[in-house]
């Protein structure tokens, strides 16, 4: 007896990672895990690059369910996490120009059409990230500048009312003071500090700093920064870093360092006006956020930004 047909197959996206002119092995590429609700990553052509790509079901990486789970703290840190494998295994043999998260196509077609029109521009951005990669720095106020306190501040004089009110409205402009000196110098040192790595780096970025509650620290994050760094001069960075946080001249911050990783900062094809535009004739585009090293799970997540941007899908017909 004849099985009955199959029937039609359900409906898939083209989901991008990243585009490199070395792509991984075929074996390799198969074996790599991007979104766990998609197939194998497989690679397309177009002109000199490559793209690294995974199918994955439309019914879960359309526009509005999509915007629904990047909603959700949980998804959308599953999300970037995926989203970064399948960045890691376009790296594994070269350097890469990794796409916003959720960079979407309707079909190979029009993946390969958007890399090839504009191959001249993601090929020089591959030039520049050759042999180099990305350090984190995170710099924050002490906990005792935090909570500076104004330790000399007058006792109680006389015993009346008045003189205790006097008394306490003094202490309180004393503590507010000390406080905005304490934060004055840590800000001081912050910079001083960014400058001093920024020796070792070929460039540098500063991002906008992460509120108490993304960090779950008490004292305010100053610096949230991204250094690309030659892979030659990783070791000077390291030790820059290192004599940063031994040897007590910054007594009034606290460095946080993460790397190397794929330099995410430095590969910002979207910020030229024309890269990777949408077709007039298609779909509207709606711009991927970047994932920040640095969004719920700061130490964990790889370094791409989360809260920049809106989520947005870019489908083409």
């Amino acid at each position: 007896m004849n099985a009955p047909p199959a029937g039609p197959a359900a409906p898939v996206l083209v989901c991008a990672f990243a585009v490199t002119r070395t792509p991984p092995e075929l074996a390799a590429s198969a074996a790599a895990t991007g979104h766990e609700e998609g197939g194998p990553l497989r690679v397309l052509r177009a002109g000199g690059l490559c793209l690294v790509v995974q199918d994955v079901p439309a019914a879960l990486f359309d526009e509005e369910a999509l915007a629904e789970r990047l909603n959700r703290p949980d998804d959308l840190e599953r999300c970037a996490r995926a989203h970064h494998r399948g960045v890691e295994a376009a790296a594994r043999r070269g350097p890469v120009v990794p796409l916003p998260m959720a960079t979407l196509y309707r079909g190979d077609r029009s993946a390969e059409q958007a890399v090839a029109a504009r191959e001249a521009v993601l090929g020089a951005l591959l030039d520049r990230l050759r042999g180099r990669t990305e350090w984190a720095v995170k710099v924050h106020a002490a906990g005792g500048t935090a909570n500076a306190t104004a330790a000399g501040a007058p006792a109680d004089s006389g015993t009346g009312a008045g003189a205790r009110g006097r008394a306490y409205l003094s202490r309180a402009s004393a503590r507010r003071r000390d406080r905005q000196d304490a934060h004055g110098r840590a800000l001081a040192e912050a910079d001083a500090v960014d400058a001093e790595l920024r020796r070792y780096a070929v460039d540098a970025t500063r991002h906008r700093p992460q509120s108490e509650r993304l960090t779950g620290r008490r004292t305010p994050q100053l610096i949230n920064a991204a250094y690309l760094v030659e892979e030659s001069d990783s070791a000077a960075f390291k030790h820059a870093l290192a004599r940063l946080t031994a040897d007590g001249r910054h007594a009034a911050v606290e460095v946080s360092a993460s790397g190397p990783w794929i330099p995410y900062s430095f590969a910002r094809w979207d910020e030229a006006p024309d890269i990777m535009a949408p077709d007039t004739t298609g779909p509207s585009r709606t711009e991927p956020s970047r994932t920040e090293p640095h969004s719920t799970a700061p130490e964990r997540t790889p370094p791409h930004r989360t809260e920049q941007r809106p989520m947005k899908q870019e489908a083409r017909s």
